[in-house]
């Protein structure tokens, strides 16, 4: 039986209890590798914004320490939740991906279905394991191979469906964009898939990083189904905790949920980051009207946090030397929390554009 406790949570107090598992509630004296466990990792569809996710999370954050990581093969960059691009540990990576198996191939059948129909998918993941064996191609090399195996199908269609239902990592070093080659995820870690999934082990990891939460939110965030009977058969081990609108949230024992009064302060979070998509009900981050504004079709912005919720959206252009974060609020802040946001642009453009001789901060 599930326990049951008798604390109330309101909104506020949600989202301190999201923050503090987030690392958002002070910058954290912990290694790249601890910091990119607790969260489970980090969305990375394009390549720069983990690092400046872990640059609001950390002290002292050295890029080179994560570009290191990478380089050691300790970290890597691979598709896993909700089937987009994701840095995680390379132990993470071993148990997450056989769990996750079944998002990548309903993925491959909603994307590419239409175009694979009446293809063994069996043959195409062999073809595309035997290409990839031992070498790394990119997307475009991947689609001429594919192509000469598969003559008359849709190169696009058959180099995606390798990737959604092939375990693959993309070889570093990468840059900013650009195609990045990718190759066989076993042999490049030299190590071995858990032989089964682990559910539970989801639900540890997920309520460690991102609880108190729901069912469909845990499913939000993989993309996985019918998690509800696991959290069921977990019985005792989790909490059931009530929100002051009557909703039932799954936590933890023991896990942080500071006061909803504990402040929070000002940060610069960067595009994908995945505090704005990792729950089914965003209210503990941003009202539903900011939602909109934030996560527009396949897209999320970059996201600015006053006192622990979104309040504007931003951007940083570089131009020959001169670096230019342009901020959007959603509402005006008050002269203090201005100040606030000011110095930690200013953090922010230092450590995104450290060979700018001029920094900019434009405020709409």
């Amino acid at each position: 039986m599930t326990r049951k406790a008798t604390t109330v949570l309101d909104r506020r107090a949600i989202n301190r209890a999201t923050l503090a598992r987030q690392l958002l509630l002070r910058r954290h004296d912990m290694s790249v590798l601890e910091a990119t466990e607790q969260l489970v990792g980090l969305q990375a569809q394009l390549p720069f914004p983990p690092y400046i996710g872990l640059q609001a999370r950390l002290e002292s954050f050295d890029r080179d320490e994560l570009s290191k990581l990478i380089l050691d093969r300790q970290i890597v960059r691979s598709s896993l939740m909700r089937y987009t691009m994701h840095l995680v540990t390379t132990p993470d990576l071993l148990w997450l991906r056989p769990l996750l198996q079944p998002v990548l191939d309903r993925a491959q059948k909603g994307f590419f279905g239409r175009e694979t129909q009446g293809m063994d998918l069996g043959e195409i993941a062999a073809h595309g394991r035997k290409l990839l064996n031992g070498k790394a191609l990119t997307q475009v090399q991947l689609r001429e191979a594919m192509s000469d195996r598969f003559p008359g199908r849709d190169p696009l269609s058959l180099a995606y469906s390798v990737q959604y239902l092939v375990p693959l990592v993309h070889v570093p070093p990468w840059g900013k964009g650009g195609s990045v080659p990718s190759t066989l995820a076993e042999p490049f870690l030299d190590g071995k898939f858990a032989a089964q999934a682990d559910p539970q082990r989801l639900v540890r990891r997920y309520l460690a990083a991102f609880g108190p939460a729901t069912v469909k939110d845990l499913q939000a965030f993989s993309g996985l189904t019918f998690m509800a009977k696991v959290f069921k058969e977990m019985g005792d081990e989790l909490e059931v905790l009530t929100t002051d609108t009557g909703q039932e949230l799954y936590d933890l024992p023991g896990a942080p949920r500071p006061d909803g009064d504990t402040p929070a302060p000002v940060r610069f979070l960067p595009e994908y980051d995945n505090l704005m998509v990792s729950h089914f009900d965003r209210s503990r981050v941003m009202d539903d009207d900011i939602r909109k504004r934030v996560c527009v079709g396949a897209g999320i912005a970059a996201t600015l946090l006053v006192d622990g919720f979104v309040r504007g959206i931003w951007k940083l252009k570089e131009q020959k030397k001169t670096a230019t974060l342009t901020l959007t609020l959603f509402k005006p802040l008050s002269k203090k929390d201005l100040k606030t946001v000011e110095k930690e642009a200013d953090g922010v453009l230092r450590f995104a554009a450290p060979d700018a001789t001029t920094r900019e901060l434009v405020v709409e």
